[in-house]
């Protein structure tokens, strides 16, 4: 540990191509159109989602982190070693409710660990058409245990060879395997960067307009049929993919004619020699309107647009452009996501997920963004053949509604789109979100005014994908939060305001989208006053005003923002005690149906008890902070041969306070140095650590030896708290010679700067944890610190990070210790500022830090 830890290095992940290939053959085993792969990270106890097919990225991105402890079906296939069957929702819905509020739609699951030899890497899942019991999926279970068992087998392998078999990255999201794609659409080639030969199908040489009977030959050769402009781009892609690299999405490539392309690159599973580059293979697309029925969409009225299993816009007539709001070369071939980001918007995610998942089609409503200004992309032309759109003058609107309906298929999902004040009557049964009443044919081209679409037009939202959300939610600020995330878009809102009841006055806890300064007169305004926040709390009935009319109406002289749009006032009360009031905030006036009504009264429900529970976490957590700053040293006792300097961060997680403690002793004509780390957090982990600092204390005020400090305050945290385990390193330094005897017991070895400016991890027996055996015997070890030479104690928050080696976290720290100590004319305590800057700006530390640093001064003349 004292001269490598800062060179090593992270073997790479599995190659991508292994990874895609597997997901791949499950799926075609396990009868899935979706699913993927999931691996351990770098972080302990959690599952990274390394493969993603037949689902968008930014669909599933709420489940690609699985912690093995969650009710998850994924994370009980991972902890239990046994593949988890899920038939279809009912099943999905008993077993894991939040799993099934998260996705609730008619489709099965697959998960199957992934793992050879008693050794677990990961889990395949794979999600399937609806079956009416598990014996109806048996067959294809088994089938996908074979292919995890090959993948697990693959990678046992690669972690014998000592490379990486853990997944810290985004996931990949690729095609799931063809099942219906047209002739001609898809052609597939390759090349060999060893002999530079590049192959393709007859399919992919009559995309890429080459003759039928003749292959590209070179990449040279390939490169040539590129217009110029991507002539460049397409070696370097294909280069950076044989060396392991693959672009994460397809890429356009331009033809000499100006066609389009979607080039989707992967390297070769195929060991390379000495490592070299791979073969590359290649799926060809073309998502021009020529490969769906010559084009006849073009000529609807209707906007018609397709997208494949990725989210990628592969077909677009000129009227759906036009609703989109988009120009049609700006749609095909990119994210539905990234070319119209207004639909990036729960709702229309949640009905993009069930046309995925289900067969079924589904229909619902989006509301266009309100443009202060011409359109985006205003063709005014019905003359819609290629190269004919003859743009008129720009016209001024505001934000209407379009009724999109989705038709799902195997490799492609179709999708419609009309102005909602042209809807037809539909049934109900037509799909979730279907309109109950049409409005009258009204044309808002032609201008004649739109009907009211005040009134929510979004599925019923589910008050369990709430109650899921709350879970995470700790503190009371991040209640609001998820509450703001939640609620807001699901209804349709723009404001919100949260008050909490403290000694029968209200005070704002949170509030978002209100003009500055509008709420200020109802700052702990008391329980006697008459305003509809704090009527809803004391009579615990929700109030719905459909405009700030009717509140000027029921209150007057109340004070009034300049919006004109509904309120709703939500009683928060748990378990019959008040807790505060919630008020949602409209731009436009509205109606609340009685469905909603009903849905918002449960979630004020809701919402009270995850507050109620965050006003006892954050009270706990105050008492801890207390606790701890009073536990820890307000100054460290001095020595006029020794400079010493510490430093204590708490971490930005949970309870935000731990167990980390450092101390300076005086013991007899020298000085201990003591530094230590609880395990857990909050009130406990502060409590025992104020005792074991008061134990080690009293036995350095004794001048006790080190080995039997570490042995008496072990057996008093035995006796103290069984179950609890610390780790302590103790230094007693003779100031005047230098020697310094270290027990360590568990802990990080020290880091020793000597004065020439090496620096290197101090070699010590490892001792056991405090609390575990009060038999344990601590051995000492002599280290020698010499004048101007800097001595180092930290606790493990400062050098370790998820998915990192701790080694390379104290090869960092070795570093930053050598630059700061080279700074002539620094004290101590601008050394330690400087080895504690980078922790102290992220606001993601997991866990709290401690540092002490000693240094001996130069003896007088």
């Amino acid at each position: 540990m004292t001269g490598s830890a800062g060179d090593r290095r992270e073997p790479p992940a599995p190659p991508a191509a292994l990874l895609a290939g597997a997901v791949a053959d499950g799926l075609r085993t396990g009868g899935g159109r979706a699913g993927g792969l999931y691996l351990c990270s770098g972080t302990p106890g959690l599952l990274r989602l390394a493969v993603l097919s037949g689902l968008p990225g930014p669909l599933f991105r709420p489940w690609d982190r699985v912690s093995v402890d969650r009710p998850f079906p994924v994370a009980d296939a991972y902890r239990l070693g046994v593949p988890v069957v899920l038939a279809n929702a009912t099943e999905a819905m008993r077993r894991y409710p939040q799993f099934a509020a998260g996705l609730p739609f008619q489709f099965g699951a697959l998960n199957v660990p992934v793992g050879a030899a008693g050794r677990t890497f990961g889990v395949m899942t794979v999600l399937r058409p609806a079956a009416a019991d598990a014996a109806a999926v048996l067959a294809e279970s088994d089938r996908l245990q074979r292919v995890a068992e090959y993948l697990g087998v693959a990678l046992l392998r690669r972690e014998a060879a000592g490379d990486g078999v853990t997944w810290d990255a985004e996931p990949l999201c690729v095609r799931p395997p063809a099942v219906d794609r047209a002739p001609g659409r898809f052609g597939h080639l390759t090349w060999d960067p060893a002999t530079d030969a590049v192959t393709a199908d007859g399919p992919a040489r009559t995309l890429l307009g080459l003759p039928a009977d003749r292959e590209p030959g070179t990449l040279a050769a390939l490169t040539r049929s590129v217009d110029p402009a991507d002539a460049h781009r397409l070696p370097a892609l294909l280069r950076e993919t044989a060396h392991g690299r693959p672009p994460p999405q397809p890429v356009q490539v331009r033809l000499v004619d100006g066609g389009l392309r979607l080039l989707e690159l992967w390297p070769s599973a195929a060991a390379a020699p000495s490592s070299g580059p791979r073969p590359v293979t290649g799926v060809l697309l073309d998502p021009g309107p020529g490969a769906l029925a010559d084009g006849a969409a073009d000529l609807l009225p209707e906007g018609v647009f397709c997208l494949d299993r990725l989210g990628l816009v592969v077909y677009a007539n000129p009227r759906a452009a036009h609703l989109l709001g988009v120009p049609r070369d700006r749609l095909l071939g990119r994210s539905l996501w990234d070319a119209v980001p207004w639909l990036n918007q729960p709702a229309c995610e949640e009905h993009l997920r069930g046309a995925l998942l289900c067969p079924e089609a589904v229909h619902f409503h989006v509301r266009r963004p309100d443009f202060r200004g011409p359109r985006p992309y205003d063709t005014g032309s019905r003359d819609s053949r290629p190269g004919r759109d003859r743009p008129t003058a720009p016209r001024p609107y505001e934000g209407d509604w379009l009724s999109l309906a989705v038709y799902p298929g195997l490799d492609v999902l179709t999708c419609t789109a009309v102005p909602a004040n042209r809807v037809p009557h539909a049934p109900a049964a037509a799909g979730a979100g279907a309109p109950t009443a049409a409005e009258p044919p009204v044309d808002v081209e032609a201008g004649t005014p739109a009907p009211d679409l005040g009134a929510s037009t979004a599925p019923p939202y589910r008050p369990i994908a709430l109650a899921i959300a709350l879970t995470e939610a700790v503190t009371a600020r991040q209640v609001s939060a998820v509450v703001m995330q939640e609620l807001l878009p699901a209804f349709g809102g723009r404001r919100i305001a949260i008050y909490l009841l403290q000694e029968r006055h209200l005070y704002l806890a949170w509030e978002s989208g209100f003009p500055e300064g509008f709420l200020a007169p109802f700052e702990g305004v008391g329980l006697d006053a008459r305003l509809p926040g704090v009527e809803t709390l004391t009579t615990g009935r929700p109030l719905f005003f459909d405009s700030m009319e009717q509140i000027a109406e029921a209150y007057p002289g109340i004070p009034m923002d300049a919006a004109e749009g509904a309120r709703a006032f939500l009683p928060l009360i748990a378990s019959g005690r008040a807790v505060g009031s919630c008020i949602l905030g409209f731009d436009r006036p509205r109606s609340f149906s009685s469905e909603e009504r009903t849905v918002l009264t449960a979630l004020a429900g809701l919402i009270a008890h995850a507050m109620e529970k965050a006003q006892r976490y954050d009270t706990e957590a105050a008492l801890a902070r207390g606790l701890q700053q009073a536990l820890l040293p307000r100054r460290l006792s001095q020595h006029a041969g020794v400079e010493t300097a510490g430093r204590y961060l708490a971490g930005t997680e949970g309870m935000e306070v731990g167990g980390d403690w450092y101390d300076v002793v005086e013991a007899g004509d020298g000085l201990a140095l003591v530094i230590g780390d609880v395990q857990g957090h909050g009130v406990q982990a502060a409590a025992t650590m104020g005792q074991l600092r008061s134990a080690v204390r009293a036995f350095a005020l004794g001048d006790r030896p080190p080995e039997e400090v570490m042995a008496g305050t072990n057996r008093l945290l035995i006796d103290l708290d069984p179950g609890q385990f610390a780790s302590c390193c103790y230094v007693r330094l003779d100031p005047a010679t230098g020697l310094a005897r270290v027990a360590n017991a568990g802990h990080l070895p020290p880091l020793l700067r000597h004065p020439d400016g090496r620096t290197h991890v101090a070699d010590l027996p490892e001792g056991m944890v405090l609390g575990v055996d009060a038999r344990a015997h601590y051995a000492v070890a002599e280290l020698r610190l010499e004048p101007g030479a800097v001595l180092a104690l930290y606790t493990d928050g400062l050098v370790e990070r998820p998915g990192h080696d701790i080694d390379d976290g104290i090869g960092a720290l070795r570093a930053a210790l050598a630059e700061a100590g080279a700074l002539r004319g620094r004290s101590l305590a601008d050394m330690a500022d400087r080895l504690t800057a980078t922790a102290r700006q992220a606001s993601d530390r997991p866990d709290d830090i401690a540092l002490l640093l000693a240094t001996r001064r130069d003896p007088p003349p």
